[in-house]
C-alpha cells in the first residue's frame, strides 16, 4: 500500500531540505536556499549590487564561509562549522591563527543556562570573528595553543532576495513575506518559508480574487531593498502578512499591523476566534520581524505577523535546541490552513450596494425565500439576505455584515450572492 504524505508532512520534508545550509544575510546559502524554494514554486531572484542605498541603508558586502573550526592542542576539531552551520559567528571576517585558550575565549558565546545548546550570534555591520559552542564543550577545553581558522570572504557582490506572484483578478496585492537568512533554525523560519510556499501553491490552484506576492528575503535588509525597490508600486499592496515560527507546537499568535484595524487584522481576530483553536492577538510594537519595516510610518501597510510562539516567546529560539524536532508536520499543517481560511476570508470581503433601498425588496417573488425552503438553516440564511440588504452601502463589508449580525461569514456570502444574482445589489 502507497504510503500517504499529508501536506504537514511535506512541508517537514522541505525544512529538513534547507536545515543544512549556511545561511545569512547574503552569499550562497541564500542562493542555495531558494534554488530549493525553486524546485516547488517558479521564482523571480533579484541581485542588489553591494553599495546600493536602499532607504537609510546600504547593502553590505557579501559573505561567504567555506570552513570555519578550532582545533584543541592534540590537532582534534572541537568545534567544526561542517557539524553545525550554528557554530561560526555569522559576517566573520577571515581567521588564521593560532593562540593560547585565554586569547580565544572572549570569541567563544555559549548558553550557561542549556550548557548542551549552540547559540544562534552574528556581526553583520561590525567587523569581527568568533564561534558559538556548546558550554559543555567549552567547560572541557584544556589549557594550551588552539588552532583557529575561518575561511570566509567579505567582499563586493549582492544581496540576494526572490519573489512569486500568484495573479489574481484584480491587481490589489496581498504580500506574504517570509525571512530567509536564519542558518539552522527550523522554527525561526524553515517553517515560516515551507508554510508559505505550500500556500502559493494551494492559492496557485484556483483563481484568487487578490493577486499575492510571496517575498522570500533576507530579514530587515531584505525587506528594506524590496521596499526601496518598489516605492513606486507600494500603493498596490492592499493587505499583507509576514509569516515567522510557524512550526512549534504552541497556539497560533497574531500581531496586529501598527494601524490596529487594518483589514487583515480585521480578517486574522475573525478567523481564530471562529475557529475555536487556542489563539493569542497581540497589539502592533515597532520590534519583530519584517512587519515593522512594511508599517513604518511612511509605508504605513497593512501587514500583520502571524506565528505559533512568538520570537523570543520559547527557550528554544535562536539556539540549536530549534532543530527538526522541534516543528510538527501537524504545526505547520494548521499554520497553513489558517493562512488559507484568512485568505478566503480576504478574497470574499467585498462591499456590495443595494440596488432596492426604499424599503424591503419583495424577496419571495424572486424566488429567494422558495429557495430556502428545504435548507435546515433557513432562517439563518433569511436573516443573513436581510443583514445584508440593510449594510449594502458601499461603507460595510461582508464581515461587517457577519460580526454585526452575528452570523457565520460563509452564510452572509452565501445570501450576497443569492442576491446579486437576484440583481438586488452590486459589488
Amino acid at each position: 500500500m502507497a504510503v500517504v504524505t499529508t501536506p504537514g508532512e511535506e512541508m517537514h520534508a522541505l525544512v529538513e531540505r534547507m536545515y543544512p545550509l549556511c545561511r545569512s544575510i547574503t552569499g550562497d546559502g541564500v542562493r542555495a536556499t531558494l534554488d530549493v524554494v525553486g524546485e516547488h514554486l517558479p521564482l523571480e531572484v533579484h541581485e542588489v549590487p553591494t553599495g546600493t542605498q536602499v532607504l537609510d541603508w546600504t547593502v553590505p558586502q557579501e559573505w561567504n564561509v567555506r570552513e570555519a573550526w578550532i582545533a584543541d592542542p592534540s590537532g582534534r576539531r572541537v568545534v567544526d562549522l561542517a557539524d553545525s552551520s550554528l557554530h561560526v559567528l555569522g559576517y566573520s571576517v577571515p581567521v588564521s591563527a593560532r593562540m593560547p585558550l585565554s586569547e580565544l575565549r572572549p570569541h567563544l558565546h555559549t548558553l550557561p543556562e542549556h550548557p548542551t545548546w549552540v547559540p544562534y550570534r552574528t556581526s553583520y555591520y561590525k567587523p569581527d570573528w568568533g564561534f558559538c559552542l556548546a558550554q559543555e564543550t567549552l567547560d572541557a577545553l584544556p589549557d594550551g595553543e588552539y588552532e583557529v581558522r575561518i575561511d570566509s570572504t567579505l567582499a563586493d557582490g549582492h544581496l540576494t532576495y526572490a519573489e512569486h506572484v500568484v495573479p489574481g483578478q484584480v491587481p490589489d496585492e496581498v504580500i506574504v513575506s517570509s525571512h530567509v537568512c536564519h542558518p539552522s533554525l527550523a522554527n525561526d523560519n524553515l517553517a515560516g518559508i515551507a508554510v508559505a510556499t505550500f500556500l502559493a501553491r494551494s492559492l496557485a490552484e484556483g483563481t484568487p480574487y487578490h493577486t499575492y506576492r510571496f517575498l522570500f528575503a533576507p530579514g530587515t535588509i531584505g525587506a528594506i531593498t524590496w521596499l526601496a525597490r518598489n516605492a513606486g508600486r507600494v500603493e498596490r499592496v492592499k493587505h499583507g502578512l509576514v509569516l515567522a515560527c510557524a512550526g512549534d507546537r504552541g497556539s497560533l499568535t497574531y500581531k496586529r499591523s501598527r494601524r490596529g484595524d487594518a483589514e487583515i487584522d480585521r480578517v486574522m481576530r475573525h478567523v481564530l476566534e471562529t475557529s475555536g483553536r487556542p489563539h493569542e492577538i497581540r497589539e502592533f510594537t515597532p520590534y519583530g520581524y519584517d512587519e515593522r519595516q512594511f508599517c513604518s510610518p511612511g509605508f504605513n501597510l497593512g501587514v500583520g505577523s502571524l506565528s505559533r510562539t512568538p520570537y523570543a516567546g520559547y527557550p528554544e529560539y535562536h539556539t540549536s535546541a530549534d532543530d527538526l524536532d522541534f516543528v510538527s508536520p501537524e504545526a505547520m499543517e494548521d499554520t497553513l490552513a489558517v493562512c488559507r481560511e484568512a485568505f478566503a476570508v480576504l478574497d470574499r470581503n467585498r462591499r456590495y450596494v443595494n440596488l432596492s433601498p426604499y424599503g424591503e425588496p419583495q424577496l419571495g417573488r424572486r424566488g429567494l425565500y422558495g429557495a430556502l425552503g428545504g435548507r435546515s438553516d433557513a432562517q439563518e440564511a433569511q436573516m443573513a439576505m436581510l443583514w445584508v440588504l440593510s449594510l449594502s452601502d458601499g461603507e460595510h463589508a461582508l464581515l461587517d455584515v457577519a460580526e454585526r449580525a452575528g452570523l457565520p461569514f460563509d452564510t452572509v456570502v452565501a445570501a450576497a450572492d443569492a442576491l446579486h444574482g437576484a440583481g438586488l445589489v452590486k459589488a
